[in-house]
């Protein structure tokens, strides 16, 4: 587990087709989802050292956190890959995105068995923005977004900078967000924590010391760091994905004019927003 955590880092990667070479075939993926779940699952103290992400194969893990683990690694575990042909529309490709709650869609050869690609919400909204403006641009677009009532209003996940790094982990595994704004005790956002920014403990091998304040996880990244790319919830929902897009972000903070968090719009509401609600289908994100 810790040389292919290491390989992702090494390569730029947030995931990896998983390959079985028994079956001879791609069997899953390997994503920082894994390197949270790990570290959640054995970290004890910055006394002790967590021989498990030494010693665990990946083989071994993915068949502890399907049936061993605790119940919410096994709650949101896919425990078969989920992928798509090349001869399926994009349509499909949105729906099984959100339908399964995953981040990264594999577009398999079926006569190979090869990996030709894989899709992602930023790629796709970014696909739709660019070609989007040669088609009619359906009215709803220019209403507010909080008229539409798009992203998450309520019970809204942050962690406060003097919370330690663990408990951001346990958010994550727990609430199954992407990010986390960090606020400071006025609940003013101050910065973003993201999944992928906990990969950075496996670069930096800081990974067994989970005691640390959010604060000084901040900053301790050392590579691009994905900004806090703010919205408010009374601009309309075309300004919001013109944002999201040009800024390359995967998710907007909706705040108020004191920067006090109110909500978070992700990749997937907006996608859901624009593709599936039209179409008549509700509730993937619920």
């Amino acid at each position: 587990m810790k040389k292919a955590f290491f390989a992702l880092v090494a390569n730029g990667l947030r995931a990896a087709p998983l390959w079985d070479s028994k079956l001879q075939k791609f069997v899953g993926m390997l994503t920082i989802t894994d390197f949270i779940n790990i570290l959640h699952c054995y970290y004890k103290s910055p006394l002790v050292q967590m021989y498990e992400l030494e010693s665990h194969k990946i083989e071994t893990w993915r068949e502890c956190s399907l049936f061993f683990c605790l119940d919410v690694y096994l709650q949101y575990s896919n425990p078969f890959l989920i992928s798509i042909s090349p001869e399926a529309s994009l349509f499909d490709a949105i729906y099984a995105l959100l339908k399964y709650k995953i981040h990264r869609l594999p577009v398999i050869d079926p006569e190979s068995g090869n990996v030709l690609h894989i899709l992602t919400h930023k790629r796709i909204l970014k696909f739709l923005h660019i070609f989007g403006k040669k088609v009619p641009k359906p009215a709803f677009i220019q209403r507010q977004i909080q008229e539409l009532g798009i992203g998450t209003f309520r019970n809204i996940a942050t962690v406060q900078q003097t919370a330690t790094l663990h408990d951001a982990l346990s958010i994550f595994v727990e609430r199954r967000v992407s990010a986390l704004p960090v606020v400071n005790e006025q609940g003013k956002v101050v910065a973003l924590y993201s999944r992928f920014d906990v990969i950075n403990l496996a670069a930096q091998k800081t990974y067994n010391n989970l005691d640390m304040t959010m604060q000084e996880a901040v900053r301790r990244r050392s590579c691009f760091v994905e900004g806090v790319i703010k919205c408010y919830p009374d601009e309309t929902l075309e300004t919001a994905i013109d944002r999201i897009v040009k800024a390359e972000v995967h998710r907007l903070v909706l705040v108020d004019r004191a920067d006090v968090v109110k909500g978070i719009i992700s990749l997937s509401d907006l996608l859901q927003a624009m593709v599936l609600t039209p179409a008549g289908i509700e509730g993937l994100l619920s």
